[in-house]
C-alpha cells in the first residue's frame, strides 16, 4: 500500500476545502487536498450563474469560474491535489484512501480538515421511482456539466435557493418550467432569485405539495395538492410534466466524522446531525477540523469563510504564523461570518451555530 505523509490533509475540494487548503498553505504548511471527483470545485462547477455580494466571495463571477479561481490560487500556494480519490475510513495507521486506479493509499497527517459537503434529500410520493424524477444536483450535473436536457417540461419541488436557481438554469437550457412547488407558506430562498424566475413567467406555488406522478415508462403527468385553506379549500391539480426535480434540502455528510468519534448534535435548521465544533472549526476530536456544509448546511460564501478559518487554525496549531497575525486574521474571518449570518433569513442558522460551538472555543 502506497503511503502519503503531509502536515495537513483536507478531504473535499469544494469551496470550503479549497479555501481551507489555500489558507493553510499561505501560512507555510504542507497541504494535500483530496476529492473523489476528477474536477475540483465541488458544487461550484455546476453553477453557471454569477455570484453576488462581496468581492471577497466572488461577486460577479460565475460559480464554475470561481471554482477555477480557487483551484488556481491553491495551486499557486503549493497545495497538492489528489483527485478521483475517496476516503475509505480511518484506521490505527492513518486515513485510508482509494485512488483513481482503485488502489488503497495510506495517508498520515498531523491535522485534518473534513469538508465533504452535504447529501441531497429526497421525498417519496406515488410514482417517485419513475424515470424522470431526480434530485436538483443530478439535474444540474446533466444540464451544466454534460449539456444534456432532462426534459421538455419540468416541475421543481422546493423553493429554497437551490430550487429557484435550478428553475433559472432549466429555463436557460431551453426547458419549459411548469412551476416551482413549495409546501411551506412562503418561499424559502432569497427574493432576488425568486424575482428572477418570476420575471421569466415561472410561477411559484406555496402551500402546495406534490401528491403523485404517473406515466408509461416515464413521467407524463404530476398531481399537485393544496395544503392550506387560503387557497379556498383543498384541491388537486394535474400538471403536464416529463421530469420532476427535487430540491427539498440537504443533510451534512458526517459518516467519516462519526467514524473518528466526533460528537454530533441535532439541528433541524442546519440540516440534521451536525458535528460539534468550536469557533475555530475544531471538532471534539483534537486535530480534526470541519468546514462548509459538513459543519451545517449554509451558503457557499459561509463555506469559504469557514474553510479559511479551519485551514488557518490548523496551520497555527502546527506553529505557522505569528500569534498576532493569527488573531487578526481569525477576527476578520469571524467578522465576515457574522455579517453573512446577519440577514433576516439567517438568524436561526446563526443561533444554531452559536449553540453548537463549544465553550472552550478559541
Amino acid at each position: 500500500m502506497r503511503e502519503i505523509v503531509t502536515e495537513i490533509l483536507v478531504i473535499g475540494a469544494g469551496p470550503a476545502g479549497l479555501s481551507a487548503a489555500r489558507s493553510a498553505a499561505e501560512q507555510g504548511a504542507n497541504v494535500l487536498l483530496v476529492d473523489n471527483s476528477h474536477v475540483s470545485g465541488g458544487q461550484l462547477v455546476k453553477q453557471t450563474h454569477k455570484f453576488f455580494g462581496a468581492v471577497r466571495h466572488g461577486a460577479g463571477i460565475r460559480g464554475m469560474d470561481l471554482a477555477r479561481k480557487l483551484t488556481a490560487e491553491s495551486k499557486r500556494e503549493g497545495v497538492r491535489f489528489l483527485l478521483g480519490t475517496s476516503a475509505v475510513g480511518r484506521f490505527a495507521a492513518g486515513l485510508v484512501l482509494k485512488d483513481a486506479q482503485h488502489k488503497l493509499v495510506l495517508a498520515r497527517a498531523q491535522r485534518y480538515v473534513i469538508a465533504v459537503g452535504a447529501s441531497e434529500r429526497g421525498v417519496a410520493f406515488r410514482g417517485w421511482t419513475l424515470p424522470g424524477v431526480m434530485t436538483a444536483g443530478a439535474a444540474q450535473t446533466f444540464l451544466n456539466l454534460h449539456r444534456v436536457s432532462i426534459g421538455d417540461r419540468v416541475l421543481v419541488v422546493g423553493s429554497g435557493n437551490v430550487g429557484l436557481i435550478l428553475a433559472y438554469h432549466l429555463r436557460q437550457a431551453g426547458c419549459d418550467v411548469a412551476c416551482v412547488v413549495e409546501a411551506r407558506d412562503e418561499i424559502g430562498g432569497w427574493a432576488v432569485h425568486a424575482s428572477k424566475i418570476r420575471r421569466l413567467g415561472i410561477p411559484v406555488l406555496t402551500g402546495v405539495a406534490i401528491e403523485g406522478a404517473r406515466g408509461q415508462g416515464r413521467i407524463s403527468e404530476v398531481t399537485l395538492r393544496s395544503l392550506h385553506r387560503r387557497w379556498g379549500g383543498t384541491w388537486r391539480l394535474n400538471v403536464s410534466a416529463d421530469a420532476v426535480c427535487l430540491a427539498v434540502g440537504l443533510s451534512p455528510r458526517t459518516q467519516l466524522l462519526q467514524q473518528i468519534g466526533c460528537d454530533l448534535a441535532f439541528s433541524a435548521v442546519l440540516g440534521g446531525a451536525v458535528p460539534i465544533h468550536d469557533r475555530c472549526m475544531q471538532t471534539t476530536v483534537p486535530g480534526w477540523y470541519v468546514a462548509g456544509d459538513a459543519a451545517g448546511v449554509e451558503e457557499a460564501t459561509v463555506a469559504m469563510e469557514e474553510g479559511q478559518l479551519a485551514g488557518l487554525s490548523a496551520a497555527h496549531e502546527l506553529g505557522y504564523g505569528s500569534s498576532r497575525s493569527y488573531e487578526r486574521k481569525k477576527a476578520e474571518i469571524r467578522s465576515f461570518l457574522d455579517e453573512l449570518r446577519a440577514g433576516p433569513l439567517s438568524g436561526d442558522r446563526r443561533a444554531a451555530k452559536e449553540k453548537l460551538c463549544l465553550s472552550r472555543s478559541g
